[in-house]
């Protein structure tokens, strides 16, 4: 039986690229009362407003222009890309298959990434947006004590599986990472 769409259950987290990680920080907690779940380095940092690990990300856009080792590549504020929650690793994949048989481009997944501890699957939409489907991802239920954990900018951070599961090949700045480049 073919898939006819991947039928996403509700609409997740986003992620947005911000010039001052620390000034956005302190703008959605102070302001929106969102709380800090974890960190990638001083680079990322995953927040919530109930349960799930994350609905808004963060990412500090490259103080330096010249820098080669952000991934993706931004150099404004904006959306990197927003997200559905599907069912699982078999929704997942079966989204892969249907996603190739109609020549849309996957851009990375399916992986599994360190924070939050969801699976992934990004791919674009006619505009060139990045679509992510994900499941799996991490419950902080409000009556836990909760200590964001400060994860190291690395492949794990990025992939746990290690591109073991990854349907497209890898973005070139993990594996440099991966090879220990």
């Amino acid at each position: 039986m073919s898939q006819s769409a991947i039928r996403p259950r509700k609409l997740g987290h986003l992620v947005l690229a911000v010039r001052d990680i620390h000034e956005s920080v302190a703008f959605y907690t102070e302001i929106l009362g969102l709380k800090v779940s974890d960190w990638i380095s001083d680079e990322m940092v995953f927040m919530r407003a109930g349960e799930d690990h994350h609905d808004l990300a963060l990412f500090q856009i490259p103080r330096d222009s010249e820098e080669i080792n952000d991934l993706p590549r931004y150099s404004r504020p904006g959306m990197e890309h927003f997200s559905y929650l599907v069912d699982g690793i078999e929704a997942m994949e079966e989204a892969a298959k249907f996603l190739q048989a109609l020549n849309i481009p996957i851009v990375r997944g399916i992986g599994k990434h360190g924070p939050g501890a969801n699976l992934f699957l990004v791919f674009k939409d006619p505009d060139g947006n990045n679509v992510e489907i994900y499941a799996e991802m991490d419950q902080i239920p409000a009556d836990i004590a909760h200590e964001p954990r400060v994860w190291e900018r690395n492949v794990e951070s990025f992939d746990r599986w290690r591109f073991a599961r990854f349907v497209v090949p890898p973005p070139p700045a993990v594996v440099k990472e991966k090879s220990g480049g």
